[in-house]
């Protein structure tokens, strides 16, 4: 027996050495090497977008066959240093930052990836957008962004690492990272707990993101106390270390000129505490030239090239880093193991599910995700069904944040869904120019109610030429289908135009209600049914006295609605591929049957584009649209019009045409087509060149007795942060004169 015991004894003894030179060597180096070579450390410092250098780095390091036995970093040096330390190499990490859509991570939108039509719409309508937190104080604030969508990233990438963990012992390479509490001014450094809050908290960049809170921390971006952690490096047992800086040089009195310069400054002063004693005991010192690149230079040209300086940067020093390779005490031609991503189980495979926990949840909220996502009866889990969850959260309950974290147990995982505060209401502003109506606001407020079923009240306030305000009850029950119940008014202030000149102007109120009991709103399809009543309160009328010889009486009318729409276009404004289709079919009364005692005005509303791409940045979108109206009586109010690049802009049944900027009347049947070339210059600019032509008549068999309308314009836009910026030009046989018309914003 005892020798049995001996024996058990024994092989625990090798299986746990085993076990334990496979965790601590990262590299896979063999135990006598790692025995007798110096440990070595990558020190990467902060710079936000800057930090995109520390991959091509860390490229050319592993090229050499530098093994790293310790990783830390601050802000975005943290990001690259905690994934490359769970297994992410230079290759992968250039691939995964390469993909990212950094104009949605580095804000609050909702992926337009997983939204609702009607949400893609808002996102694509409004500047600005903020939540508020219900009946309590707003622990994510304090930011400009609250980084939900960098949280969640994180939570995805360290799938598999998310629980509470000791950085040195339970990462593949040891890792640590720097954040600063600004209660006392103290520096915190990060050797344990969970890696995706760490890093976050590490690159929290004051006044721009919320700070992470834990405990009585309030924590921000690390560079304010260590930007280059190479002293913590030294404190884990470095002996070797090789640093990583992507700071530009020093700015004097003539560049601080703006604001942003200022600020700038102020954040790179505070950023040079401890630098230089940290350069002083660094081995190899890699300073990257990041000139003309910004903290928030996150394009794909800037990253690429950001990537291609510090490769190019540590190639310069390849005679340097092999030297290095003798003060380490390993062969010039040895070659670590590559890390490989931890992508093929933790990103794409389905996980076993063992159990659920929901934290901050009300019990009607987890009912609903549990009901809607069959989580009773799912038994896996995927990257796919953690977004929908927390977008659920997100979108269907209203949580400010929502988090999704797999945690290992047994032969599978344990989920934990984490809500944050609850939104009292959610704030968009959108702002617009152009030569039409010249400036526009618009103030939306989402509005989610305390009830077992989610409820969410929708209002709008439009103010310009045309002022609106709408009142939007939504039901989101645990079905696709929202049922939606609205009150809209219209104050219009149209000018009418005729064959290119002014004929006359009307200004009228409307008032709308409409009931939609079906309203299925999914990712690319919209179908809403139901009931409308509309109220023409008309003001005046100004114009030539063809014009003023039409009288207009108030009236009302209700009208029998089915609407489809479908988009999966990639672009709202500037698509390079995809497809849009919308129809629309009303029968409108006055009486629920009838109109002017007669049968009632049937009208067939229909748009359908898709783009084509030819190489990269040239894009052909074919479309063909109509509107076609049948009835005896056919109210002037809901006649055809035409004019200006968008559907229903100034009024409802508007439809663009190319040549023509103004509104301008059609006769009852028109069908039209339009070709568009674009093509993309740079990153965000575009030129569009469009031609279109179209028939219109009173009866549809008469449609080709008519002359064709043909019309072209040619466009540039540039498309920025607060929506598409630019000019048009055009001139069609309708107008016979040009046109010029500019916008700035969204469109509203």
């Amino acid at each position: 027996m005892n020798n049995v015991c001996k024996f058990l004894l024994a092989i625990t003894a090798l299986l746990t050495s085993v076990m334990l030179n496979a965790k601590t060597d990262s590299t896979a180096v063999s135990s006598n090497t790692a025995q007798k070579r110096a440990k070595v450390a990558v020190v990467l410092s902060g710079g936000g977008a800057k930090g995109m250098a520390h991959i091509g780095v860390l490229k050319v390091l592993e090229r050499a066959g530098i093994p790293v036995d310790i990783i830390t970093g601050t802000s975005m040096g943290s990001i690259i240093g905690g994934l490359y330390s769970i297994g992410y190499n230079a290759h992968a990490l250039d691939s995964m930052v390469r993909v990212q859509d950094w104009s949605y991570v580095i804000t609050d939108k909702e992926d337009m990836r997983r939204q609702s039509l009607n949400d893609r719409q808002k996102q694509n309508t409004y500047l600005y957008s903020t939540g508020l937190a219900i009946g309590k104080q707003d622990k994510q604030g304090g930011g400009i962004i609250k980084g939900k969508n960098l949280a969640e990233l994180f939570q995805q990438l360290c799938v598999g690492f998310t629980d509470s963990l000791d950085f040195s012992r339970d990462l593949r390479i040891p890792f640590a990272c720097v954040a600063t509490n600004i209660i006392d001014n103290s520096e915190v450094d990060f050797h344990s707990g969970r890696l995706p809050q760490a890093m976050r908290a590490s690159m929290a960049i004051p006044a721009a993101f919320s700070p992470v809170r834990i405990g009585d921390m309030v924590l921000v971006d690390g560079g304010l106390k260590n930007n280059y952690p190479a002293d913590i490096a030294r404190e884990m047992g470095a002996e070797v270390i090789i640093g990583v800086t992507v700071q530009g040089t020093p700015k004097v009195a003539e560049d601080m000129n703006s604001t942003m310069s200022i600020l700038s400054q102020i954040i790179d002063v505070n950023c040079k505490n401890k630098l230089d004693e940290n350069l002083a005991i660094t081995d190899l010192h890699l300073q990257v030239d990041t000139k003309g690149y910004g903290s928030a230079s996150f394009s794909q040209a800037a990253i690429d090239t950001l990537i291609r300086r510090g490769e190019e940067l540590a190639m310069s020093h390849w005679d340097d880093i092999i030297a290095l390779k003798k003060r380490i005490g390993i062969d010039e031609s040895f070659r670590p193991t590559i890390l490989h991503p931890l992508r093929p189980k933790v990103m794409t495979e389905k996980q076993r599910v063992t159990s659920y926990t929901f934290e901050n949840m009300t019990p009607q909220a987890e009912r609903f995700l549990r009901q809607k996502f069959h989580l009773d009866r799912n038994d896996s889990i995927d990257a796919k069904l953690t977004q929908e969850l927390t977008t659920s959260m997100r979108v269907d309950l209203f949580y400010q944040t929502a988090e999704c974290r797999l945690v290992p147990e047994g032969d599978g995982v344990h989920v934990v869904l984490t809500a944050g505060n609850r939104k009292s209401v959610q704030l968009h502003a959108g702002v617009r120019f152009d030569t039409e109506e010249y400036a526009a606001v618009q103030l939306g407020l989402d509005i989610p109610m305390k009830t077992t079923v989610p409820v969410n009240a929708d209002i709008t306030l439009r103010l310009g030429k045309r002022m609106m305000a709408r009142g939007e009850i939504t039901v989101h029950p645990r079905s696709f289908t929202r049922p939606t119940l609205s009150y809209t008014f219209h104050r219009n202030d149209v000018d009418i135009y005729m064959d290119g000149d002014l004929d006359y102007n009307i200004r009228y109120n409307q008032f709308q209600a409409e009931f939609l009991p079906i309203n299925f709103d999914l990712r690319h399809f919209n179908l809403q049914m139901g009931l409308r009543w509309d109220y023409m309160h008309y003001r005046n009328k100004l114009g030539s006295e063809t014009a003023m010889q039409v009288t207009l009486e108030n009236e009302h009318f209700y009208s029998y609605r089915a609407r489809l729409n479908y988009n999966s276009e990639d672009d709202w404004y500037f698509p390079s591929r995809g497809s849009r289709f919308k129809a629309e079919y009303a029968y409108l009364t006055d009486n629920f049957a009838q109109l002017n005692d007669k049968p009632g005005m049937s009208e067939v509303n229909v748009n359908w584009r898709t783009s084509l791409s030819i190489g990269s940045r040239f894009t052909l979108q074919p479309m063909l649209y109509g509107r076609l109206l049948f009835g005896s009586t056919i109210p002037p109010v809901f006649s055809n019009t035409i004019g200006g690049d968008w559907f229903g802009h100034y009024v409802e049944q508007q439809m663009p045409f190319a040549g023509i900027g103004n509104i301008e009347y059609a006769n009852h049947q028109f069908v039209a087509a339009q070709l568009q070339a674009q093509q993309r210059i740079g990153g965000n600019s575009y030129v569009l060149l469009r031609v279109a032509g179209a028939q219109h008549a009173n009866r549809l068999k008469e449609l080709l007795d008519y002359r064709t309308l043909l019309g072209g314009q040619i466009a540039y836009y540039y498309n920025t942060i607060v929506g598409p910026v630019g000019a048009t030009v055009g001139y069609s046989n309708r107008t016979k004169k040009p046109y010029f018309y500019i916008n700035l914003g969204y469109e509203f």
